[in-house]
């Protein structure tokens, strides 16, 4: 017996309201590839999205950037940047305590992948995701192939899955 794979499910109706916010100390809108290249995937999959917003390495200012974009109806909020190991590094701190519904699964499936790309530099990597009412929060490393890797791989293949199931 096979599963069904996620990418060839359909359950979320229509495009999905997502927003990019982009974790960074530095970044400028001039220079954000990361955030650039999760907007183009997610809209060139049909997508409706916002941003990316650059949020400094704050985990009160990223927890209001994510409530703010759930209040104004996002259904995927999509983090890049501040997953690391540094002592800036709080994005996972900032969204835990917003998860309702963590999803362990999202970050070991990152590493995975991560692994056949840089080796095992893959377990400096904190990415997380979780839900939050009927929205998916995901935060990513910021580097631009760690982006590409998580939005191909593993957002877009489920995502509709994901907010049918939390609908």
């Amino acid at each position: 017996m096979t599963a069904d794979p996620a990418h060839k499910r359909s359950d979320a109706p229509g495009p999905i309201r997502c927003h990019v916010i982009t974790v960074s100390d530095t970044r400028t809108a001039a220079d954000d590839r990361s955030g650039a290249l999760l907007v183009e995937r997610l809209a060139a999959a049909g997508h409706t999205v916002t941003g990316p917003v650059i949020v400094r390495d704050q985990a009160n200012l990223i927890r209001v950037a994510v409530l703010e974009a759930l209040q104004a109806g996002a259904r995927a909020v999509i983090l890049n940047g501040g997953t690391g190991i540094t002592p800036r590094d709080v994005t996972p701190e900032a969204l835990i305590p917003l998860l309702e519904k963590p999803l362990p699964g999202f970050g070991e499936l990152f590493r995975a992948l991560s692994f056949d790309e840089i080796g095992a530099s893959c377990i400096l990597s904190r990415a997380v995701a979780g839900v939050r009412g009927n929205a998916f929060i995901a935060a990513l490393p910021g580097s631009t192939a760690a982006c590409r890797l998580g939005v191909e791989r593993i957002l877009l293949p489920v995502l509709p899955h994901v907010i049918g199931l939390v609908s």
